[in-house]
């Protein structure tokens, strides 16, 4: 029986970044010294990224982002502020649109939700107060010191509902930090397939946005 959610937030509950990511990814290769595409500088920004949030110390999302984002810049030779550029995102972070579907399922929802996310607490919460949100309990990665996959991210989530692994569904965008984390922590996982690429295997379910989880949670 599923007693509880686990909500992945930027791209399940609202929209995510990618357009954000693209303009900045132009901007960026606009002022290279050399010839380089939009999708090469984000693609790196991307892998730096994730080298940034896998690394040590833990930082913010927020220093993740700037510092992965200078790095680039450096090595494609672009002048500028990397913090500068990435304002539009921090900005996008705080009033995201809301995805289809999503406030009509949470007015339907019987079911206690944890908001797990990687994003700044100060920054989720901008968010949750621009559409009115509330939830029964947030955690984020600025709370945890780490970012999903990591198990603590679940474990802290499932710790706010008072609920164990069998007795919640995990819902989210992401393949790795999602789907992957969720199935390593022993909790059931609803893919968001919001590109329309294949399934990862780990995922029980797979919805193109959030009012596709009543059928599920009615069949409990």
């Amino acid at each position: 029986m599923i007693r509880g959610l686990l909500l992945d937030f930027y791209g399940t509950v609202v929209e995510d970044d990618d357009a954000i990511i693209e303009a900045i990814g132009a901007r960026v290769a606009a002022g290279a010294d050399r010839s380089v595409s939009t999708g090469d500088v984000v693609r790196e920004w991307q892998r730096e990224f994730a080298a940034v949030a896998d690394g040590a110390p833990f930082r913010t999302l927020r220093e993740c982002s700037t510092r992965s984002l200078a790095t680039v810049m450096a090595r494609f030779g672009c002048p500028g502020d990397a913090a500068a550029l990435c304002a539009p995102q921090f900005a996008y972070w705080r009033a995201p649109p809301m995805r289809a579907g999503t406030r009509e399922f949470l007015a339907g929802l019987r079911v206690p939700v944890c908001v797990v996310s990687d994003v700044d607490r100060a920054d989720l919460e901008a968010a949750m107060a621009h559409h009115g949100l509330a939830f029964t309990a947030t955690v984020t990665s600025e709370d945890v010191g780490a970012y999903k996959p990591a198990g603590a991210m679940f474990a802290r989530g499932l710790a706010a509902l008072s609920l164990g692994a069998s007795e919640v569904l995990h819902v989210g965008d992401s393949a790795r930090n999602d789907i992957a984390g969720a199935h390593a922590a022993g909790i059931r996982a609803a893919w968001v397939n919001r590109r329309g690429g294949p399934a990862p295997a780990a995922a029980a379910y797979e919805i193109a946005d959030l009012s596709g989880l009543a059928a599920i949670l009615t069949a409990f």
